[in-house]
């Protein structure tokens, strides 16, 4: 999924020791807003400090951010984790995303329908289609409506 927007808040890094691997890790958590007439706040991690100093992002920087979104549990809780595989810089002439695919800070390419004063001229009726009976108030169903 992707989302493009303003970066409006860099939280400070996360650190630790695994103790599987004996390994380092970092975490470095950004807040996302989107550029829509209804702004919408996107809080997602870089994990790995190779990453984090890759994708080396500011404060105040327009992106289009790829993300993976994923969901755990623990102790009878859920919890979503929304990650950054891929940072660009964010580029409004690129092309949109399809209806389908369209995530936040995304618009649909096209309408799903087509506007008002673009209607297509109304098909002529099909010769083996019987014209519907007038109907006279009463009715043979026994639905209530």
């Amino acid at each position: 999924m992707e989302i493009s927007g303003k970066i409006i808040q860099v939280l400070p890094e996360r650190g630790g020791v695994s103790q599987r691997s004996g390994n380092e890790w970092k975490v470095a958590t950004y807040l996302l807003e989107t550029m829509e007439q209804f702004p919408k706040k996107c809080a997602f991690e870089v994990f790995g400090s190779d990453r984090i100093a890759q994708f080396n992002i500011q404060l105040g920087q327009q992106l289009t951010v790829s993300l993976d979104i994923d969901a755990r549990e623990y102790n009878g809780r859920w919890y979503n984790q929304i990650r950054a595989w891929k940072v660009a810089p964010y580029d409004p002439t690129a092309a949109v995303p399809a209806a389908g695919d369209a995530g936040l800070g995304a618009t649909p390419q096209t309408a799903p329908f087509p506007p008002a004063d673009a209607a297509a001229p109304a098909a002529a009726p099909s010769a083996d289609v019987a014209p519907m009976p007038a109907f006279n108030g009463e009715s043979n169903d026994d639905l209530p409506f």
